[in-house]
């Protein structure tokens, strides 16, 4: 891998555009041979959505549109004056993406490309795609976006690496896998969509922001009633979307999401093509969901905020709101209790006003130590076994907490936290099958099986 990145080195300082787009190509294949072997080492099993099993193929999903797949797709429209290129998935995997699409529609000249968003899974094979008089086309956001991703990336990485173990165990910050760097030349406000003709075929960019951040487009093409929709509704069509994202990053707005989902629903959609997963065809198919989708989040919005003028906690309204059946959606990967709290701190910030407590940088593990050596590590753990009998296996993580936190080499109480997690875990499987959530309790549970691996039996 390192003899191809100082090809590219060397390629951009003294060859032709040409030629240093031809070695960026083939350092791309060589990477994404070499990551995919490495994924494949270290098993991925346990990992939110499954992308990275999605295999790299090409296909057609509609009138000159082809799609290439894998942990995200890049989509192709052919016109005879060109091609335009909707997000180009991860360094990684986009050069064999490119390779595959140029095989099907012809290495012909790009003339637009087109992101969705600035995430490094819909943007970072752009490189490949681009050279001097391509469009670059994004939100007007999309850069502001792109700094604080770029600026927090460390902060980020160890998150989305808990949750997608196959990544890489620190960010690349070297040649084409660094992320960032991206100028668009051409940018998309609210309220005013750029429009161009190729070819015969019409393409608008629209301003969708809500759902995957500030920076959301989407792709209409009105001659075929086609909608390429990156993000904006996730990787599930319909779903509870992902307001919240444990992972990190911004609070994303829903009413913003909302007015998103009114301006398409207006559209008339025949076909949604997403940059994950499969289209959907189907007009009342996508008119139903979206409507729903919308709905649903209007609901949940109007419930936090009768709730918040009514006095109740954070917490009261995580454990009450919930959608009625005629809205219900899969919360595989948004989920309505943490859009709750998203929306809640949204308008009323992390001050929750119920204790003094959080104004000031002392946290409630400083008096941990207080706590069990007053109540006895024993007891507490003996307390937090009586609640794992009763079916409350929070209130014994949070006993246990007390625990671990005054003494980490107690292994009567991480022997209850695995137990505790592993009940979580279950009701998780077997209910909302949350991918996010899921994935979270297993890295506790690995953690717990670390500790007990470590040292004799404590108090």
């Amino acid at each position: 891998m390192l003899l191809a990145l100082a090809l590219v080195v060397w390629a951009v300082f003294w060859l032709s555009e040409d030629v240093r787009k031809e070695a960026q190509l083939r350092a791309g294949l060589l990477m994404g041979d070499v990551a995919t072997e490495v994924v494949r080492r270290q098993g991925a099993s346990e990992r939110a959505a499954d992308f990275i099993d999605v295999p790299l193929a090409v296909r057609e999903v509609g009138d000159g549109i082809y799609q290439a797949t894998g942990v995200a797709n890049v989509q192709v429209i052919v016109t005879s004056e060109g091609r335009v290129v909707f997000d180009t998935e991860l360094t990684t995997q986009a050069a064999r993406q490119k390779q595959l699409l140029d095989e099907v529609t012809g290495d012909v000249p790009v003339t637009h490309v087109i992101l969705s968003h600035s995430h490094q899974d819909h943007v970072g094979g752009t490189p490949f795609w681009t050279r001097e008089g391509v469009e670059i086309v994004a939100h007007r956001e999309f850069p502001e976006e792109q700094r604080y991703l770029r600026e927090l990336q460390d902060y980020f990485w160890f998150r989305n690496r808990t949750l997608f173990p196959w990544m890489p165990e620190r960010p690349p910050r070297i040649g084409l896998l660094a992320y960032g760097g991206i100028e668009p030349t051409r940018f998309v406000d609210e309220g005013a969509p750029y429009v161009f003709e190729q070819g015969g075929v019409e393409f608008v960019v629209l301003s969708t922001p809500g759902a995957e951040g500030a920076d959301n487009i989407s792709l209409w093409l009105p001659q075929t009633r086609t909608l390429l929709s990156g993000d904006t509704f996730g990787p599930i069509f319909p779903q509870f979307p992902n307001i919240f994202t444990m992972r990190g990053e911004k609070i994303r707005k829903p009413i913003e999401y909302i007015h998103s989902l009114e301006k398409l629903i207006a559209l008339g959609q025949e076909r949604v093509v997403p940059s994950h997963r499969d289209p959907v065809e189907g007009g009342d198919e996508i008119r139903a969901g979206l409507e729903r989708i919308r709905d649903a989040v209007r609901y949940v919005h109007d419930e936090v905020v009768a709730g918040m003028n009514a006095g109740r906690s954070v917490e009261e309204l995580m454990a009450s709101v919930q959608l009625p059946p005629e809205l219900a959606l899969t919360q595989a990967h948004g989920r309505v209790s943490w859009a709750v709290k998203s929306i809640w701190e949204y308008y009323g910030t992390w001050f929750h006003f119920d204790t003094t407590t959080e104004l000031y940088p002392v946290p409630r593990s400083a008096v941990y130590g207080d706590l069990a050596e007053l109540a006895g590590a024993q007891a507490l753990v003996e307390k937090a076994r009586e609640h794992l009998a009763a079916s409350e296996p929070v209130h014994a993580l949070h006993l246990l907490d007390i625990v671990i936190g005054a003494d980490p080499s107690s292994r009567p109480a991480q022997r209850v936290r695995r137990e505790a997690l592993e009940r979580l875990l279950a009701e998780a499987e077997s209910g909302l099958r949350n991918s996010y959530e899921m994935d979270w309790l297993r890295y506790r549970i690995r953690l717990a099986d670390e500790a007990l691996a470590q040292g004799p039996d404590g108090p």
